[in-house]
């Protein structure tokens, strides 16, 4: 780096165009940017914002469609955008490396992973010698601080957990020890401690490499335990950026101060009343499911039991694989547990059959975790959200009538009846989701990781909608999710599970304030951002600067 320019990393006045039909003119307009060696800097902002294309561009990988109009990016004091494809060969993963979102997605299923990071060495690091490749990839290994190197050299990635594919994905963006490195939403598919365990690992990478880490994030409790400095974009612009204490805690734009009061912390004000008596909505006892393979048995779910009442909420919690979708699939009969029992309003849910069936899935419905793959992209909205109410035998007219309450409810209204969910956000299919699982009036809900996919303002739009309709419908809530800090938000009481069974249950303030397991007390400690308090908006502010923004 030239000992003149502090900076190794400098974007002046980049504009990328989008097509003709989009329903903006860029991707990212007039951005600038300076990045120092050895520093953290994060990129925040939603869905669409243009974080992920300003960075590709970084690398000269502009999706087709996109169109690069202007602008400068400087690595070293050399323009990346004026550099023949030679040369850009010779500049990916040697000086500057990506870590993608997606681990699996990364790595090549057939090969086994000790492979996959000498070929880096092969194409980057022509001074390792082929028969030095090996030692040099297993130190690596060492260094992501995995487990068995030598196993893990042979293994393929189907055989290893999420957190060590990721880890394996950042060691090949390290082999050749660059100068930048882009690290698009690297935690966001990992549960709580695995992405504190990535976190802490990035941290101290920076230490060990001195590089400059550009850091692709949504989540600002990642962005309060990683980062140096901030930038803030929303929809191409980069509105806000500057030290992480002034964007964190004193944001001057709107938009920042609309994100950071939808970051959700690990406090609940709910006092649910432990003296109830009345008779539960939903008992289950000793519900577990056993999957039977060729050489063995795998315990997915060990003799699970809780009651909720009518307007409670149980928030599961715990990392992936810990049993919570199969608790959930499995009250609902999406899965057909191995034993145990489910009462809905005192009724045997799991001996019933054919048409009593049917009738009593009316009063348990499940809103799913992926908003796009769960509504059928063929079907209008109006299709879907009545389908249920024909099959219990209401008339058309007054389904249609029910689903337009429905959507007007969540914020849609009747002209969405007949588009389909290609035209809609994220947030509004989970809305149209939503709408779907209430149209028969249910008085149980499962909700299965419904609001894992969503930015942070929509997040808690969703959970602000379904708190509301929770009090309308008086109806129970089961709410499966990975993130204690939205856990906290919405749940009376908290089942924490572990391998397949329930640890801890309690009162959510008993459980955050006071957890007694060990497992309950790393999964606290792992979730991020913990010492930062936001600054809030009150509900008035946050609706009034939502409705601002939506004219702009």
């Amino acid at each position: 780096m030239s000992e003149t320019n502090q900076y190794i990393l400098e974007i002046r006045n980049l504009s990328i165009g989008l097509p003709k039909s989009a329903d903006r003119s860029f991707a990212v307009e007039s951005a600038n940017l300076q990045v120092k060696k050895g520093e953290v800097f994060c990129i925040v902002g939603e869905s669409g914002s243009g974080k992920s294309v300003m960075t590709s561009a970084i690398l000269k990988d502009i999706s087709p469609g996109l169109s690069l109009l202007n602008g400068e990016i400087f690595y070293d004091g050399v323009d990346i955008l004026k550099l023949s494809q030679s040369k850009l060969n010779e500049l990916r993963g040697a000086n500057i490396s990506m870590i993608y979102q997606e681990p699996m997605a990364a790595l090549n299923p057939s090969v086994k992973v000790g492979k996959q990071i000498e070929e880096v060495f092969e194409l980057h690091r022509f001074e390792i010698q082929k028969n030095e490749r090996k030692k040099e990839t297993i130190k690596l290994l060492n260094e992501m601080k995995l487990p068995t190197p030598e196993r893990i050299y042979q293994s393929y990635p189907h055989q290893l957990s999420g957190g060590q594919c990721q880890r394996i994905v950042i060691a090949m963006a390290l082999a050749c020890k660059p100068d930048i490195l882009i690290a698009d939403e690297p935690t966001t598919a990992l549960d709580v401690t695995t992405q504190a365990e990535i976190l802490s690992l990035i941290n101290e990478l920076k230490e060990v490499y001195n590089n400059a880490t550009l850091f692709i994030t949504h989540d600002f409790g990642v962005v309060a335990d990683i980062a140096d400095r901030v930038a803030v974009m929303c929809q191409g612009k980069i509105i806000e950026q500057g030290e992480k204490s002034e964007i964190l805690l004193k944001p001057q734009e709107q938009y920042t101060k609309l994100l950071v009061d939808a970051m959700p912390i690990m406090e609940t004000k709910k006092e649910p009343d432990q003296s109830r008596d009345d008779v539960p909505v939903v008992k289950v006892e000793k519900l577990s499911k056993t999957y039977k393979l060729k050489s063995k048995s795998v315990k997915a779910l060990i003799e699970s039991n809780f009651t909720l009442r009518k307007g409670e909420t149980l928030g599961v919690v715990g990392e992936s694989g810990s049993g919570k979708s199969t608790l959930a699939k499995t009250v609902i009969r999406l899965i057909e547990p191995t034993s145990g029992s489910v009462l809905i309003n005192e009724q045997d849910f799991l001996s019933l059959e054919n048409a009593e069936l049917v009738e009593a899935r009316r009063n348990i419905q499940m809103i799913f975790q992926d908003p796009f793959g769960s509504l059928n992209p063929s079907q209008t909205v109006g299709y879907m959200v009545t389908r249920g109410l024909l099959l219990q035998g209401v008339p058309g007219s007054e389904a249609w009538d029910r689903a337009i309450e429905l959507l007007e409810q969540v914020g849609l209204g009747e002209a969405s009846m007949k588009r389909k969910p290609i035209s809609f956000s994220g947030g509004q299919r989970q809305r149209i989701g939503i709408a779907r699982a209430l149209s028969l009036q249910p008085d149980v809900v499962v909700a299965d990781e419904s609001v894992s996919a969503l930015d942070l303002s929509v997040q808690k739009q969703v959970l602000r909608l379904m708190s509301d309709l929770q009090k309308e419908y008086n109806m129970a809530i089961i709410f499966i999710t990975h993130d204690l800090r939205v856990a906290a938000q919405i749940s009376d009481y908290i089942a924490v599970m572990e391998k397949g069974l329930i640890v801890e249950f309690g009162s959510a303030k008993e459980i955050f304030k006071s957890p007694k397991h060990e497992y309950t007390k790393k999964l606290i400690e792992a979730a991020p951002g913990q010492d930062w308090s936001p600054p809030r908006l009150t509900r008035e502010e946050a609706t009034r600067i939502a409705e601002e923004l939506k004219s702009f």
